[in-house]
């Protein structure tokens, strides 16, 4: 990174959040609304308190969870090539910027980076990552959003004008949205990058079917747990009284739709109280709690055709199980 020379050292103190997490109340709604129905869903979203980033990030560092080190290793030995593709004077916006750990990468090689913008749902593991980005680059204006990316969220404006805008979603969260969601969203990528900007975004490829399932329930159990963090995180906030030991955590593999799906099965009949409204479970029924969608690239250039954008680039591991892609706007 080639800071310009009339910039002004940032302080990590100094840093100021854009707070647009949705009211608890909206937690509440789509839990009940989830539960009343049959199957039974909770949004991933939710996953995601301070204790489920902190599992996320174990996660991220466990042998079998493949996507992280593997995209790290994509972004470290395309990383010019990429920062090129990119372009100078960026203004970056990641979705789901978690620790923002692989976005140290992108930014160690970018050509004078107007300002980064991380948006995540989890608060206080958002205000961290983003002070200890602060801490690295002092000379870049680092702006985080509190908010649910998947929505139309408010860009910070930054002090200098950057010459084009790109949406870094990394970590192949894509992934977690139905075919119909996932276009969805990639057009709010490409809203947000605007005419002229791009989209960079990692994608987990179709791999073997028992490597994609050890990825998702590792031996350690850390899965496990940030599964059922879930049903903690609403016995706490809700007030629900959901026995953690009466439920497991289950992964399965659907071939049709690709996509791996995890959930939380009843260990025995029960009932799960939130307020004054009961849920019966029956034993073996489950909550389904996440879906993991695994692309071919062909599958992929036409998904993203329909939100707008174009397959520009395209960077992938020697094995070819995950890839980083350049997407532009439009004709761009």
């Amino acid at each position: 990174m080639v800071p310009e020379p009339e910039s002004q050292p940032m302080s990590a103190a100094s840093i100021s959040l854009l707070d647009l997490h949705p009211p608890a109340s909206d937690f509440r709604q789509e839990v009940l609304d989830g539960l009343r129905r049959h199957p039974r869903r909770l949004s991933s979203m939710y996953f995601y308190d301070a204790e489920g980033s902190r599992l996320f990030d174990r996660i991220c560092g466990l042998d079998e969870y493949y996507p992280t080190r593997t995209e790290r290793a994509i972004l470290c030995e395309y990383g010019d090539e990429i920062a090129a593709a990119v372009g100078e004077r960026a203004l970056l916006i990641e979705f789901g910027s978690g620790s923002s750990e692989k976005t140290r990468l992108l930014l160690d090689r970018l050509l004078d980076p107007v300002g980064y913008v991380p948006v995540d749902i989890s608060r206080e593991h958002l205000l961290e990552a983003a002070k200890a980005v602060a801490r690295r680059y002092p000379r870049l204006e680092v702006l985080p959003v509190c908010a649910d990316f998947t929505r139309p969220f408010p860009t910070p404006r930054t002090k200098r004008e950057p010459q084009r805008r790109v949406v870094f979603f990394p970590g192949s969260t894509l992934g977690n949205f139905d075919p119909e969601n996932a276009q969805t969203l990639l057009e709010v990528a490409r809203d947000d990058a605007g005419p002229g900007g791009g989209v960079l975004l990692g994608l987990d490829l179709v791999k073997d079917e028992e490597i994609l399932r050890r990825a998702y329930d590792d031996d350690a159990g850390v899965t496990a747990a940030f599964n059922l963090n879930l049903l903690r995180r609403i016995n706490r906030e809700l007030g629900a009284d959901f026995d953690l030991e009466a439920f497991a955590h289950e992964v399965r593999y659907d071939r049709r739709r690709q996509r791996i799906e995890m959930h939380l099965r009843s260990l025995r009949r029960q009932t799960v109280r939130i307020g004054e409204e009961r849920f019966e479970f029956e034993e073996g029924e489950t909550i389904h709690t996440e879906n993991s969608h695994k692309y071919e690239l062909t599958t992929f250039e036409s998904l993203a055709a329909k939100a707008g954008l174009r397959l520009d680039r395209s960077w992938t591991d020697r094995r070819g199980w995950f890839a980083v892609v350049r997407l532009r706007v439009g004709g761009a």
